[in-house]
């Protein structure tokens, strides 16, 4: 009977050990990211759940569902997240407005300027005259690389020479599928989604990045956390990261980890799916620090065009934006 105690005891002991080490798990290593879950960035994030990448890293992951990107920076400024996706030239304002804001790699994914399948248009420089279709207002990145492009390649601002429609995602997609306009600049997975629908890309915004001595691999999404928990809680920042990377890789490789992921894409065909799929793909960037200089040349051109209404008074790429992998 005394060793059956002892047993029970032990046994007992055990429990509460390990009730206090998950009861610390979950309110030490919780990690709150607010983001849209009708975005793309949820297939990753439905992938590191579904597969316990984050537990299997040492932090729990827990999703804040926000009506839009606007919507999840205020609550990451007020505090109430521990981290959001953005780019990283919002995080290079806010640092530079005394915010100890850092960005890890996300995306490189990009679009392109898409023009109808039968269109005769050769290059951007046939656009002049027409109309372009371009989400995300007259300061989306994208669309400067472009505008830099065209003067650079041909001479001339396609923004003066051309009349611009503005408005969100969904309605420059049926704009262009309808052939309201000449040409579109649609998020990538927009762009995907027009492709597969009989669309083709005149240039991609990689390929003009390129031209224009950008470096196309840099990154411009990423989760973005507050430097103080990359100091004291460098554990749960590199459980993210690692738990990033696991899903990135599994998706790059896995076509069943995808077929799971279907009903969330909102796939209206095969052909869809199979663009989505490898939009995704072409975006994962690469596990290496983001090169520091091609971020400045990058953050220089946002600076000569998109001026104070998309960067505000910051005219250079402040210290310490990148969390670099394995640093």
């Amino acid at each position: 009977m005394t060793m059956m105690r002892h047993i029970l005891a032990g046994a007992a002991a055990l429990a509460l050990t390990t009730a206090a080490t998950l009861s610390a798990f979950a309110e030490d290593a919780v990690l709150k990211l607010a983001t849209q879950l009708s975005g793309t960035v949820n297939w990753e994030i439905d992938t590191i759940k579904h597969h316990g990448f984050d537990t299997a890293n040492g932090v729990r992951l827990e999703v804040v569902d926000v009506a839009a990107g606007p919507a999840a920076q205020v609550a990451f400024q007020g505090g109430e997240v521990h981290a959001i996706v953005s780019d990283w030239l919002w995080v290079a304002m806010q640092r530079a407005a005394g915010q100890d804001f850092v960005f890890i790699p996300y995306s490189k994914a990009v679009g392109a300027l898409m023009v109808p399948g039968d269109s005769s248009a050769a290059s951007i420089a046939d656009l002049k005259g027409g109309k372009i279709g371009i989400a995300g207002g007259p300061v989306d990145k994208s669309w400067l690389i472009l505008r830099a492009f065209t003067k650079q390649e041909h001479g001339f601002d396609i923004a003066a020479e051309s009349e611009q429609v503005f408005g969100a995602p969904p309605l420059i997609f049926k704009a262009a599928l309808d052939g309201e306009v000449d040409g579109a600049v649609n998020f990538w997975h927009f762009g995907a989604k027009m492709q597969a629908a009989g669309m083709k890309p005149l240039i991609t915004v990689a390929d003009a990045a390129a031209k224009l001595g950008l470096d196309p691999e840099t990154p411009l999404l990423g989760y973005v956390v507050r430097g103080e928990m990359v100091r004291d809680n460098p554990e749960i920042v590199d459980g993210l990261m690692k738990a990033s990377r696991a899903a990135k890789d599994l998706l790059a490789s896995d076509d069943a980890a995808w077929e799971r992921l279907k009903p969330l894409m909102k796939a209206d065909n095969d052909a869809q799916f199979d663009a989505l799929k490898a939009g995704f793909r072409a975006g994962i960037p690469a596990d290496a620090p983001v090169s520091r200089q091609a971020a400045e040349k990058m953050f220089a051109l946002m600076a000569e065009l998109g001026g104070a209404e998309l960067l505000g008074d910051v005219k250079a790429l402040p210290d310490g934006v990148f969390v670099q992998p394995g640093s």
